[in-house]
């Protein structure tokens, strides 16, 4: 069985920076186009206790999954 998952938004910024976004109506306050975000399952447990670096350090790598066709 698959552990749960939580979701956030994603959005990789030109200089390579990852963006982390709880929702999409909270990116829209902030200038973001919903367009630009991609939705990430992240694990439970990295949600929960994880620092923000690691989170951002998981969603990248997601990211960098789906760029290549691997996810």
């Amino acid at each position: 069985m698959e552990g749960e998952k939580d979701i956030l938004f994603v959005r990789r910024d030109k200089d390579g920076a990852v963006t982390l976004y709880i929702d999409e109506d909270w990116a829209a306050e902030r200038g973001v186009d919903p367009s630009q975000l991609v939705k990430i399952e992240i694990p439970r447990e990295l949600y929960a206790n994880g620092t923000v670096q690691q989170l951002r350090e998981y969603a990248a790598t997601c990211l960098e999954s789906l760029d290549n066709g691997t996810a």
